[in-house]
């Protein structure tokens, strides 16, 4: 039973292109596996989350951690009584547009992409399922309902101005409402995310040696966990303590979102979907005193972790193989597969405003291992 403020399938405000409606699936449904079997999401399976994809087999990659935030989100609403299919949906498209090597080659595109209307990965993510994915007969894209591009849109809250080029293209065509908040479904997406990434990054920092079960001790919330564990399981084996200890914090995080969110909604008793559209702030969110001990979590691992000495000699590197690679595509688009000449001969009609966006989309899409491939290939670099 959905509750009166969730996203409802039968009232979605449909797809821009008309579609008959399925036998089997309702719309939600069909645009969470429209996802799943794009070509964009496929090539998560090569993209960085922390630790570039060839580092180690056991780190995750944008694709593991798509399907934990996914998981967490379906648990999430679920709980809440939304709709739990869009809320997946939302959450396995939330980082299509990463491009290669995560966060930083997000920068060093952002960068270069200054004079052409900037990068942004939720933005790309917009433009890869609007028009970059082309296997349907009908449309270019995947034709999503606009309660999926809208989560996409504002999972992360409401977008004041669209001043990414992809945001705004998509905008014009049809209105997203960017100035209020998304619906719950899509805000539970967001938090899912927080609670997926700040759990498996933890996994993978001690994997990785940046830091040790006695220094995540120290941390709210970690060290109340791993002192359950130990008065439970007193010797317990290294590993099995670390992942009991972990797999506990990542219920304190979903846990106090549930509780949050419930006593809101009791209080706020929306009637509607765009009552939690129009609330000042989002409703899915971690209750103040987690929301601090999260803040000192991020804090450790931005330290130890993101900028680790080892990590930055890595994206040191990476960065250079984005900027060397883009430069050479925009000088030189005949470089680009056969398969991409048609769109280059499109952009140069329009200017250099969109033969960059064509190459930013071509060098956006790339995997970790292509985009090294094709740095070997074209400089004779290691």
């Amino acid at each position: 039973m959905l509750q009166p403020y969730a996203c409802n399938p039968e009232a979605s405000r449909g797809r821009r292109f008309a579609e008959s409606y399925s036998t089997f699936r309702t719309p939600f449904q069909r645009d969470r596996d429209r996802i799943i079997h794009s070509s964009a999401f496929r090539r998560l399976k090569h993209k960085t989350q922390v630790f570039v994809e060839h580092e180690g087999d056991y780190y995750r990659t944008r694709l593991t951690h798509t399907i934990e935030v996914a998981q967490v989100a379906r648990t999430i609403a679920g709980a809440l009584g939304l709709n739990t299919d869009l809320a997946e949906a939302v959450a396995l498209a939330h980082d299509l547009g990463h491009p290669p090597f995560g966060h930083t080659g997000e920068d060093a595109l952002a960068l270069l992409m200054e004079p052409y209307g900037g990068f942004d990965h939720n933005a790309q993510a917009l433009r890869i399922v609007t028009r970059l994915e082309r296997h349907y007969a009908d449309f270019d894209g995947l034709n999503l309902t606009w309660e999926t591009l809208e989560g996409i849109a504002k999972h992360n809250g409401p977008v004041a101005q669209p001043w990414n080029y992809a945001l705004a293209e998509v905008n014009a065509q049809w209105d997203l409402e960017l100035g209020t908040n998304a619906s719950a479904e899509a805000q539970v997406a967001a938090v899912a995310d927080d609670c997926a990434y700040n759990h498996h990054d933890l996994h993978d920092g001690l994997r990785a040696g940046l830091f040790t079960e006695s220094d995540l001790c120290e941390l709210p919330v970690l060290g109340e966990c791993f002192a359950t564990v130990d008065k439970l399981y007193p010797g317990l084996d290294p590993m099995r303590r670390r992942h009991e200890a972990l797999r506990r914090v990542f219920g304190v995080m979903v846990e106090d979102v549930i509780a949050v969110a419930k006593n809101r909604l009791e209080s706020l008793r929306p009637r509607h979907v765009d009552e939690i559209r129009a609330m000042q702030g989002p409703i899915i969110r971690f209750s103040k005193p987690l929301y601090q001990n999260i803040k000192a979590i991020k804090g450790f691992l931005f330290t130890r972790m993101y900028r680790a000495p080892s990590v930055v000699v890595e994206r040191q590197r990476v960065t250079g193989i984005v900027n060397a690679l883009f430069p050479l595509f925009l000088e030189r688009p005949e470089l680009l597969p056969e398969d991409w000449q048609a769109d280059v001969a499109r952009a140069r009609a329009k200017g250099n405003s969109e033969l960059a966006r064509t190459v930013l989309d071509y060098v956006a899409g790339m995997t970790d291992r292509f985009a090294i491939q094709e740095h070997q290939r074209l400089f004779g670099a290691d």
